[in-house]
């Protein structure tokens, strides 16, 4: 049977990120991709020219749609937009899916700088939705809001990790991007006390638009199929690093990466 992935966040019209993006990842490491939208986005590679939000109760019948019939083996958040999203999200979670391992992904602000959160829905993150998370996957300056800490170095991502999980999150997966240096390095730390270091080259490359919405899915795809954490996260951070050295260059700003890659790698490897 096919894991199920129930993805509740916003649309992007660029297909880079959003829903868009989730659905490809999930379906292309052969998991099944179900959706409850939360806001629709105007937006290209150049940036987010407007947003039209989801009215709460519409977000949270669309999930309870879903989890009523077809069901989720791991629920992934993206861009919730505000406090009352994020408190709908979270009751159709105690209702319908109390017991399904929740990726969250604190979506707070778009590549090209639109603000994606409001700015006093970040006390309702760390409140209502960093307790109920499996896993939660900030980068850097996301991480800061959470936690009011001064990441500059690889050290404090650990420190900031650790302030989530004593939030409530059973792991943190710290994404470093945003850090200086020729090296990126993820920390995955749980709270067992486990640790996981992903690190790779950084890629020089203008195609990083949903990289965060596609790390997220990717994990969510490798949990709703049975993997463990750690190898959900390695098999995730492989996933988005081939995507974004074969990303296919489209549009003028931050491009797409290329989700479906691994249709093409033999023949591109051949």
């Amino acid at each position: 049977m096919l894991g199920r992935v129930l993805v509740v966040a916003g649309s992007d019209s660029g297909g880079g990120a959003g829903i868009q993006a989730d659905i490809k990842t999930i379906t292309m490491l052969g998991a099944y991709a179900a959706t409850a939208v939360t806001a629709l986005t105007v937006q290209n590679t150049r940036g987010v020219l407007d947003v039209m939000p989801v009215p709460p109760a519409f977000v949270s019948a669309q999930m309870d749609a879903v989890l009523s019939d077809i069901g989720a083996d791991c629920i992934k958040t993206g861009m919730l937009g505000s406090a009352e999203v994020i408190d709908a999200v979270v009751r159709s979670i105690e209702r319908r899916g109390r017991n399904t391992p929740v990726v969250v992904d604190p979506v707070m602000v778009a590549k090209g700088g639109a603000a994606l959160l409001a700015s006093d829905a970040v006390s309702a993150v760390k409140l209502r939705l960093v307790p109920l998370a499996a896993v939660v996957t900030p980068n850097v300056p996301e991480a800061e809001a959470l936690t009011g800490l001064r990441i500059t170095n690889v050290e404090e991502m650990g420190h900031a990790a650790d302030l989530l999980l004593a939030m409530g999150a059973s792991a943190v997966l710290m994404k470093g991007g945003h850090l200086e240096g020729s090296q990126v390095v993820d920390i995955l730390r749980t709270a067992d006390g486990e640790q996981t270091v992903l690190q790779a080259d950084r890629i020089d490359s203008r195609n990083t638009h949903g990289t965060g919405c596609t790390l997220a899915s990717a994990l969510a795809a490798g949990i709703a199929d049975g993997l463990r954490l750690s190898d959900a996260a390695i098999r995730a951070h492989d996933y988005v690093q081939r995507a974004i050295m074969l990303a296919p260059g489209l549009g003028t700003g931050h491009g797409p990466l290329h989700h479906g890659h691994p249709l093409e790698t033999p023949r591109r490897e051949a």
